[in-house]
């Protein structure tokens, strides 16, 4: 279980990709249970010899990007390991490990800079998924542009704030109040369809 193959089979299959973006609070916990302690760890600087293979590099990046927004919802631990994840992804491009893993799980070498705070992680993840997830990526593609789109606008995500005990500009509480960023996704779908017609 605490090994690479170990998180790749639980995420990859045991959960599954129905369940990859469902919040489900049986799920949550079962990664608190099995994984909190492997996270700490690699939050602690652990664990980086996993990452000197493509598919060790993609279970560190499950483990430190997508285990704790399960294991620590509404809570700013949610992204205390984002940075050693974005480290790790940009890496593994460099290298094409990327290209080494099949579609879908491809996916997971881009969303840590799909979560960054940061213009241009989030241009390149943007590039990276339109280039390099042809058969699977529409809707990682969508949700890219959507994340994107907010951090062009504020910087960072507002949605965020509580969590990390950032204050809200009044600029992000009626962005917010509107929607947030379910309102912007459903505002590129738009755009998108006008263009289409």
């Amino acid at each position: 279980m605490h090994t690479p193959k170990g998180v790749l089979d639980f995420w990859l299959h045991t959960v599954g990709e129905a369940g990859w973006y469902k919040q489900d609070a049986s799920v949550d916990a079962d990664i608190r249970k099995r994984y909190l302690n492997l996270w700490q760890r690699a939050a602690g600087g652990a664990l980086t010899d996993w990452c000197v293979t493509p598919r060790g590099t993609l279970a560190y990046l499950i483990l430190t990007d997508q285990f704790p927004r399960n294991m620590f919802r509404e809570d700013g631990r949610a992204f205390a390991t984002d940075g050693i994840a974005v480290h790790a992804a940009k890496k593994a491009v460099e290298r094409g490990w990327d290209l080494r893993v099949a579609e879908p799980e491809r996916q997971f070498f881009y969303l840590p800079m799909m979560h960054a705070e940061s213009l241009p992680d989030q241009e390149r993840c943007v590039r990276l998924i339109a280039e390099r997830m042809p058969e699977t990526g529409a809707s990682n593609l969508l949700h890219a542009r959507a994340h994107r789109r907010v951090i062009r606008q504020f910087g960072r995500f507002p949605h965020r704030n509580t969590a990390l005990g950032r204050d809200t500009t009044p600029k992000e509480a009626r962005f917010l109040d509107g929607g947030g960023y379910g309102a912007v996704v459903r505002a590129i779908e738009a755009e998108d369809a006008s263009l289409r017609a």
